[in-house]
């Protein structure tokens, strides 16, 4: 079957909006799943609903990549946005035309591309997702490489080029996940023009000049589809054959920190997407939002899920008791300690179940138990000790899910293997808890205790909560009988409790 591009979608069938030539206005470093299925989306839609008229070009972060399949499908690649909105099953397909081509830096003609691109008239935005560990200054790097490793260094020369040639400044928009990635990215290209000695005029053009703004983005993106069964029947159903097809949750936010007036300069708000996409001077209460309500959701009910015999999430929206007790967690005890707009928290947790009720997702429980003792304190631990400071007793449900994580780390602990602390479940198999090695080698040495001397342990590691919690009034007696209920009782009982 032939591969899609422009001329086989015509002859395909294909009714939906396409915009096949548009001006290059962004400059995007990351051609993987998750920008094609988010920021592509947005510019497409953008083009679409706002007349914007522009298209991104496309820049491997690292050798390996996608450039060579992009440049055959002329940017073009079908999209399917699944999941579950307001309780119905969507399964929407998009064929996305804002991607112009992929450039392969490594390659010494894209390479020079690049550097085209960078001194367009046509360029406005730069985008970059180059991993958590992509924004990261690295000395070895010099301003005669040709790329250099580091993606930070690459923008330096970008932003140099752009520089030299008179061009005005653009605006640049971080989307890795990590804290203050605009701050971060702008940090290490300083530290790159003292290294090269670039001169006081360039530094004062991408200080002043640029707009370096960070970003939250929020959408699941599963990415390729892994059965060959269903990728031929879309064949045959599309018309077309596309390696490049991808798949993403139907939510999608996008929270942009910077002045509110790049929401004028943003084709976003004119496109209908205000709630979608949009700028705001601090964005450190949405990603609260999303930490304490969609993380803390998954940590806070995962682990005494397991326990109580489930495997994914997605079953668990399915069982009443399950389902209330993180429904009550999340609206009785988190959202009451955000400082956000209620209307918007309870639609966000709304949209929460949703998302966790996905039906094209299989998202396993162990996948999200790796590594919750520090999940456990970073999602779920500031909403306990707000809602203890503002009500003056302890969360019902938030202290029940500190007793489960104690329950899922202890329960009839089997040995301690390279791979983990191995447990065993109520019904009889075993598991394998992932870790801090530190973390597995504690509760290793207390799986002989009694619920009191382990609860004690616990919430006196103050290398594990910075803290020592049984100064907390009441905690320590409450945890140790949730725990003793859920050895004896299970952890469904135990949520049930709570409801």
């Amino acid at each position: 079957m032939d591969r899609l591009n422009y001329e086989v979608l015509k002859k395909s069938g294909y009714d939906g909006y396409i915009l096949e030539k548009a001006p290059e206005k962004v400059l995007q470093f990351g051609e993987g799943n998750f920008l094609r299925a988010f920021v592509d989306y947005w510019f497409d839609l953008a083009n679409e609903k706002a007349g914007w008229n522009g298209k991104c070009v496309l820049v491997q972060p690292i050798a390996p990549g996608l450039s060579k399949m992009i440049n055959e499908q002329e940017g073009l690649y079908t999209l399917y946005l699944r999941g579950s909105e307001k309780g119905q099953k969507v399964d929407a397909k998009r064929v996305i035309s804002s991607v112009s081509r992929c450039l392969n830096p490594y390659e010494k003609d894209d390479y020079e591309a690049m550097m085209q691109v960078a001194i367009s008239d046509d360029l406005e935005i730069i985008v970059s997702n180059t991993t958590e560990a992509g924004i990261a200054y690295d000395p070895a790097c010099q301003a005669e490489d040709c790329p250099p490793s580091s993606f930070p260094a690459k923008l330096t020369q970008v932003l140099y080029r752009r520089y030299q040639a008179g061009k005005p400044g653009i605006l640049m928009l971080a989307c890795e996940l990590i804290d203050n990635n605009g701050k971060e990215l702008l940090k290490c290209v300083n530290q790159y023009i003292d290294q090269w000695g670039l001169e006081d005029g360039f530094k004062k053009y991408v200080n002043e000049d640029c707009t370096f703004c960070g970003s939250l983005v929020d959408r699941i993106v599963p990415g390729r589809i892994r059965d060959p069964k269903e990728v031929a029947e879309l064949e045959e159903k599309h018309g077309y054959a596309d390696p490049l097809l991808d798949v993403g949750e139907v939510f999608g936010v996008w929270v942009i920190e910077g002045d509110v007036s790049l929401n004028d300069t943003l084709p976003f708000r004119k496109a209908g997407l205000e709630d979608k996409v949009f700028v705001t001077p601090d964005m450190s209460p949405y990603k609260k939002r999303k930490v304490r309500i969609l993380n803390g959701a998954h940590t806070g009910f995962t682990l005494g899920a397991y326990l109580a015999g489930e495997n994914i999430v997605r079953d668990c929206m399915n069982d009443e008791t399950i389902r209330g007790f993180m429904n009550k967690m999340l609206y009785d005890e988190v959202i009451p300690t955000l400082p956000l707009d209620k209307d918007d928290l309870m639609e966000f947790a709304a949209a929460v179940q949703d998302r966790f009720n996905n039906p094209f997702v299989n998202h396993e429980l162990m996948s999200i138990s790796l590594n919750s003792t520090s999940k456990w304190k970073a999602r779920n631990m500031p909403s306990f000790l707000e809602y203890v400071k503002e009500k003056g007793e302890l969360p019902k449900c938030l202290t029940t899910s500190l007793a489960a994580y104690i329950a899922f780390y202890s329960n009839d602990i089997q040995e301690l293997t390279d791979a983990g602390l191995v447990c065993k479940r109520p019904a009889g198999n075993t598991y394998t808890v992932s870790d801090d090695r530190w973390a597995l080698e504690f509760y290793y040495a207390h799986k002989d205790d009694s619920e009191e001397a382990l609860t004690h342990a616990v919430l006196t590691n103050t290398k594990m909560w910075d803290q020592d919690l049984t100064e907390i009034a009441g905690l320590e007696e409450t945890v140790a009988a949730i725990l003793k209920k859920i050895r004896t009782e299970g952890a469904k009982a135990a949520f049930a409790d709570c409801l």
